[in-house]
């Protein structure tokens, strides 16, 4: 991406507040960036050959309010930088090569979405269950092996764990305070992790639960599928 390039799309930024650096090989986040630091609320960088977002640094865009970096070759994330995004809303990483995220990410405290689709992430990153405005998580396609007992303090509507290596759920996920729908599809679970507690007790009222290592037949029969039942029809005609 040449020079002129660049100076165009930061001219367009300057004015719009937003930047978008897709499909341009970048290896690195170009240094011109910098003088959008205090503007830019929305910057896209996916589809590029980023293995780190810096330079620039990253924590001086103190306004921006949707940062996605999908489809590159990010390991990790800034941790000095991250912290500084206060008013950051959505955070969009996936397919990359992520295994951990940074401790920081717990303060980004007005986050509302974040995709960790497609990486290589296998521990449930509990800095997500700090996050009080948080209202979707998408973790699908990783390794994920189990989930934290804090997972109680998740305060997402929508948690997707689709295609991950989860061989059992811990009860406390019932008492999710906003926790509407758990996407389950493709994970190593037997029809023992349901328990009565999740199907009766928690605010749970959309569960994707196919391909696992149980018959469907034998999930209707569980104890508390029919209190499930009974959210799930609620929640359907209201939005009918």
């Amino acid at each position: 991406m040449g020079n002129s390039n660049i100076k165009q799309h930061i001219e367009t930024a300057s004015k719009t507040g937003a930047c978008q650096l897709t499909l341009r090989k970048l290896r690195e986040l170009p240094p011109e960036l910098m003088q959008l630091s205090k503007t830019l609320r929305t910057l896209d960088v996916s589809n590029n050959n980023l293995q780190r977002l810096c330079p620039p640094d990253l924590g001086q865009f103190t306004m921006l309010k949707q940062l996605t970096a999908s489809h590159n070759s990010l390991c990790q994330l800034p941790d000095a930088e991250l912290k500084h995004l206060k008013k950051l809303e959505c955070l969009s990483v996936d397919n990359n090569y992520l295994t951990r995220l940074p401790a920081s990410l717990g303060s980004l405290t007005a986050l509302r979405t974040i995709n960790l689709s497609n990486n290589k992430i296998d521990v449930f990153p509990e800095q997500l269950c700090q996050l009080l405005n948080l209202d979707s998580v998408n973790l699908s396609c990783n390794h994920i092996t189990r989930l934290p007992s804090s997972i109680n303090s998740l305060q997402a509507i929508e948690l997707n764990l689709n295609q991950n290596q989860l061989s059992t759920l811990p009860e406390d996920i019932a008492d999710c305070p906003r926790l509407k729908v758990l996407r389950l599809l493709e994970n190593c679970l037997d029809i023992s992790a349901f328990t009565p507690k999740i199907m009766k007790n928690s605010k749970i009222s959309l569960l994707s639960v196919d391909g696992n290592v149980f018959d469907m037949k034998d999930f209707y029969n569980i104890p508390g599928y029919e209190n499930y039942m009974e959210r799930f029809t609620a929640t359907k005609m209201k939005f009918n």
